[in-house]
């Protein structure tokens, strides 16, 4: 747990933490609110036409949002002989008199005359009709009713800007935290030291190139578009700026008495995304692109949505950790004495589901890798087992519905279609656990676990479900009124809306019960620490929040900038226009692929891959849901594999370097597998699943009679 959280957890709540706490919780709020409204806006619309629109006169609703204008035409108009007569011409000039045309008689200038007082008296009457109905009930309904409409728009044209400010508060907590993703944490004084010169070369870097590409906009005579997003990143880099010089001028002593340590440990310490920053800066300046970081970062806001869908869904994680669900769903499986490696399956299994709900493995492992470890541990797991299975937890839900990934490879993709992906990708969910399982029972030490006969496990374990029942009402009730009263069903566009909402209520729920002493989980020594009171639950799961999602929305950052160096660098052009042979492409394509998921985060790689990587295989013979799923298992074998390791980092960062360190002493001595379980488990399991994903559907190709008899036993995908 970082040191903010305990903070709040001991009682100390200092003005920072406030400042940390209060802007977050504004911002997703306000992002909650107007997604929300957005909904409510559609609803109220609906259910205005049928409250006031009149079919017999017709008068429809959308009419009485707006006070109608009255006509301004005379509905009397004359249309006597005097009134038709024709003005004196004498004043027209010959150039007039080429454009006459031939004179009206006066029974047409009767007749249109008519005409225009009869539309005329039918404006005044549907003015009049208009009027009548605009009633009181109307105008306070109308307000309402608009008010959530500028709402909805205020959202709509903002976004971008929360979007930076949450990064501004986040970015600038990780920094002054120290809680940037690295390769080993900071605990010695010069680990400190060289990692605060490391952010002060980024920040600069960064501040030089967003303001070097305000100028470069102005000098060329056009007007600036969207100003304010320029004098934010301006000013978030300043202030990154600011900080980490701050922090280089009164460097932070060791932890617990570490001492200085070695520059070589150091190193290992910098920002990941700080390390990027810096290697980006350096290959634009090289190429007398001095605008091109800020080009690359400000891509970011051109889908803002998703940044802020990954903050809502964290969030979401780490209230839920602050909530008794996962203890009392471990109180349902206890009767039955399965071993520690089968319990840890089927809590992966049951963690898919808030994984596909959380939009891609990183998030989850910082959302709710800290559960699985404890509850791994709890029901007699290694802690080098625990481990794998809080880095793995994240790998195998990526592929169902509606993993926000899969979004965002369907926004930027028209080759496929999100239900071909989701499809397809149950089928990948039940190879990759499938194999976990086979090999989690492979690595057993223990293998005498006698399970409980179902006569002495079913009563126990129906004792126990009462326990969960509240909690799936209230989750079914949010559901339920989303999806009746709001027309808005729980999928991956709601999800990151409704989820959040849906845990808030949980955790509310949660804390009123254990007030009020209901059945209490098994206590463990390795249970979770939580907050007695919903107050105090929901300000350390927000403050969990800042402190995880900084780190992480910095690397999504320069995932942005690595991206466009590896675009501009045509990389990919030293590959052939298209391989000879599907096979030859899916093998370069899942190495690369496994590579690019170890230097880059998910989100900024799809962008990446669909311009570079896609057309490439399509090009070869690949069907493009085969290649797509292929990238969603080789991304999380990047994520996994060494030297980087991304959701290995991210678990570090949740679970505890403390309980990481203890968990390294423990099997100091054991075999080589036994030290390095918590790498070569989840590595081994992907890289099966990604041999399997990338070539069994190139193998079926060769037997076609084969192919069709496993097509119709799978189903068909979704046209």
């Amino acid at each position: 747990m970082d040191k903010m959280a305990l903070a709040w957890r001991g009682g100390r709540r200092s003005p920072a933490d406030w400042l940390l706490v209060l802007p977050t919780t504004a911002l997703l709020m306000l992002v909650l609110l107007i997604g929300t409204g957005e909904m409510v806006h559609g609803q109220l619309l609906r259910l205005g036409e049928r409250l006031f629109s009149d079919s017999a006169n017709q008068v429809q609703y959308f009419m009485l949002r707006a006070d109608p204008v009255q006509p301004s035409c005379n509905p009397q108009a004359d249309v006597s002989a005097p009134a038709l007569a024709l003005p004196s011409s004498a004043g027209d000039t010959e150039i007039d008199a080429l454009f006459d045309s031939a004179p009206m008689s006066l029974e047409d200038r009767r007749q249109a005359l008519t005409e225009a007082r009869q539309v005329c008296q039918a404006r005044h009457a549907f003015y009049q009709r208009v009027v009548e109905h605009l009633g009181v009930a109307v105008v306070i309904y109308r307000t309402i009713e608009i008010s959530f409409q500028g709402l909805f728009h205020f959202g709509a044209e903002h976004r971008p800007l929360m979007l930076l400010a949450l990064l501004g508060v986040t970015m600038l907590a990780a920094t002054l935290g120290y809680q940037h993703i690295s390769l080993v944490p900071p605990r010695h004084a010069r680990d400190y030291r060289l990692q605060a010169i490391s952010m002060a070369i980024a920040s600069g870097m960064a501040l030089w190139s967003s303001i070097r590409y305000r100028q470069i906009l102005l000098d060329t005579g056009l007007t600036l578009e969207n100003p304010s997003w320029h004098a934010a990143w301006i000013t978030l880099f300043s202030a990154l700026l600011l900080v980490s010089l701050w922090q280089i001028t009164h460097p932070r002593e060791g932890r617990d008495g570490a001492g200085a340590g070695t520059w070589g440990h150091a190193c290992k310490t910098l920002p990941l995304a700080a390390v990027m920053m810096v290697f980006a800066g350096g290959y634009f300046a090289r190429h007398h692109h001095p605008s091109g970081l800020a080009i690359y970062i400000n891509s970011l806001m051109d889908l803002p949505n998703l940044p802020l869908q990954l903050a809502l869904f964290i969030w979401a994680g780490m209230l839920f950790k602050q909530t008794r669900v996962v203890d009392l769903f471990m109180n349902v499986l206890r009767p039955w004495r399965l071993s520690p490696e089968v319990l840890t399956y089927l809590i992966l299994l049951a963690a898919a589901i808030p994984t596909a709900n959380t939009g891609g493995s990183g998030a989850f492992v910082m959302a709710a890798g800290a559960i699985i470890y404890h509850e791994v541990r709890a029901v007699g797991g290694s802690s080098q087992f625990a481990l794998a299975a809080s880095a793995m937890s994240g790998s195998l839900g990526v592929v169902l519905r509606p993993c926000l990934l899969i979004v965002a490879i369907v926004a930027v993709n028209r080759k496929v279609t999100s239900d071909e992906l989701y499809h397809w990708g149950i089928w990948v969910f039940f190879l990759t656990s499938t194999l976990f399982l086979v090999a989690s029972q492979w690595r057993r030490e223990e293998r005498g676990t006698q399970m409980a006969s179902p006569t002495q496990a079913l009563p126990a374990m129906l004792r126990e479900l009462p326990a969960l029942l509240p909690y799936a009402l209230v989750v079914v009730a949010v559901a339920s009124f989303y999806d009746l009263a709001l027309d808005t069903p729980l999928n991956e566009i709601s999800a990151p809306i409704i989820m959040p909402i849906m845990m808030v209520l949980v955790v509310l729920l949660d804390k009123w019960l254990q007030g009020r002493g209901p059945a209490t989980p098994v206590a463990t020594p390795f249970a979770l620490p939580r907050e007695a009171r919903a107050g105090d639950a929901i300000r350390v799961a927000t403050l969990e929040t800042v402190s995880h999602l900084g780190g992480y929305l910095f690397l999504i950052l320069l995932s942005q900038a690595i991206g466009g160096v590896i675009e501009r660098s045509e990389l990919i052009h030293l590959a052939p226009a298209a391989f000879d042979s599907p096979w030859t492409a899916m093998a370069f394509m899942a190495t690369a692929l496994v590579l690019l998921g170890m230097v880059m985060e998910p989100l900024g790689a799809v962008f990446l891959v669909s311009g570079t990587f896609a057309p490439l295989a399509y090009r070869s013979g690949i069907d493009p849901v085969h290649f797509w799923m292929m990238v969603l298992v080789a991304f999380e074998l990047g994520y996994l594999m060494p030297p980087v390791a991304l959701n290995q980092l991210l678990a570090r960062q949740v679970v505890g370097d403390a309980l990481i360190e203890a968990a390294d002493r423990e099997v100091a001595h054991r075999s080589f597998y036994r030290r390095y379980e918590r790498w070569i488990l989840p590595c081994a399991v992907m890289t099966v699943g990604l041999l399997i994903v990338s070539f069994a559907p190139l193998a079926l190709r060769a037997w076609p009679d084969l192919q069709q008899t496993l097509l119709a036993w799978l189903g068909p995908a979704p046209p």
